[in-house]
């Protein structure tokens, strides 16, 4: 049987219009009840990268997670929600900050769900994962669609990062740099978790330098479910004008034979996907790469084309979270603002990723110049 992905046109963020577009791609699938038994105990799972509203596109919609905590509460589940977001130092009152900024903290109120802390954790293998995960029969992911430096998309698989406790992201980020290897880490812990639901939040999306503040809004109007997130990621690329295998999470899945890649293995069931296709999505500069060049090329000159993260004066606030959020320490606080050691930089781009301001940019090696990408 193929592998069933729903694809459904939501172009507000209308509480009405969200709500019956969440459950109408649901329904296409089976109903909540075909992915969760009633009464029982859910973590919500939203990406909720830094403190920054809604409006900025860069974290889940609280309406998108309001229409999926209504959805299960039809069959009586007991719902916790919660997210670890790069915050610096991933302090309590910074964990705060980020779901009342994000407007998590107002919905759950509204809602009656509980909101938890990741501060505890439990090993598993190479990760430690939230030990909240130890309290709930099922995750529902609900992601959002944007792209990203180091995997090109970001939305279902690579929202599990979240789940990785404190500071322990970085050292993931450090222990394993190269793109695959990251990608790997990633694939690993969707494959320990593997949500029972994922419901992703296109209708505002990313584009450009993501998944942060330097990203650029993309009305998508789109909203995607499903049980199987390799195969929710590769209708993604095809709707940022991108093959399944173009994404770095997904091309290991696919030689891991983790989830389901190809088009036509997927079923699509709602909109058709040509009817959603626009213009493809402007790509992260330090992805472009894999984008432009053919392989036998990019084996020869991967030495020499390289990308970093450089800082735009004007727009840094000096608030130092890039310092605490490099994994590498390759970033200091000096008197004329944020200085950047490349010798220990391994292009990580955390640093853009957390910062609040668009400060970070992308820096390019003369030879990736030279070429023009």
């Amino acid at each position: 049987m193929k592998t069933k992905v729903s694809l459904i046109k939501c172009r507000t963020y209308d509480p009405a219009s969200v709500f019956e577009s969440v459950k109408n791609a649901v329904a296409l699938l089976g109903g909540i009840a075909e992915f969760i038994k009633p009464r029982s105990r859910v973590l919500v799972k939203p990406n909720l990268l830094i403190a920054k509203p809604a409006e900025y596109g860069i974290t889940t919609h609280p309406e998108v997670v309001r229409a999926v905590i209504r959805l299960l509460k039809t069959i009586d589940c007991t719902l916790m929600l919660g997210d670890g977001p790069s915050v610096w130092g991933y302090q309590v009152e910074n964990v705060n900050a980020v779901y009342e900024a994000t407007g998590m903290k107002e919905m759950c109120a509204q809602e009656g769900v509980a909101l938890v802390d990741f501060d505890k954790r439990r090993w598993r293998g190479k990760f430690p994962l939230t030990t909240w995960l130890d309290h709930c029969d099922y995750v529902v992911n609900v992601p959002k669609f944007k792209t990203h430096q180091l995997t090109v998309l970001t939305a279902a698989v690579k929202n599990l990062f979240g789940l990785v406790s404190g500071t322990y992201k970085t050292e993931l980020h450090k222990n394993y740099f190269k793109r695959d290897e990251f990608a790997g880490i990633l694939v690993d812990i969707y494959n320990e978790i593997r949500p029972a639901l994922t419901v992703v939040d296109g209708i505002t999306a990313l584009e450009g330098e993501g998944p942060g503040t330097t990203g650029k809004l993309r009305e998508a109007g789109v909203l995607l479910a499903g049980a199987d997130c390799v195969a929710i990621d590769s209708i993604l690329a095809l709707l940022m004008g991108i093959t399944p295998l173009d994404v770095t999470t997904t091309k290991i899945a696919a030689l891991r034979r983790i989830g389901t890649h190809a088009i036509e293995d997927i079923e699509i069931l709602g909109e058709r996907l040509a009817d959603c296709v626009n213009p493809p999505f402007l790509l992260p500069t330090a992805s472009s790469l894999s984008q432009k060049l053919p392989a036998a090329v990019i084996s020869l000159a991967k030495k020499l084309i390289r990308y970093y993260p450089c800082v735009e004066r004007d727009h840094c606030i000096r608030c130092a979270g890039c310092v605490k959020a490099c994994p590498t320490k390759a970033i200091t606080m000096k008197k004329k603002g944020i200085v950047f050691d490349y010798s220990k930089c391994i292009a990580c781009f955390c640093c853009q990723e957390t910062c609040p301001s668009r400060a970070i940019n992308v820096k390019k090696s003369v030879a990736a110049k030279i070429i023009g990408l």
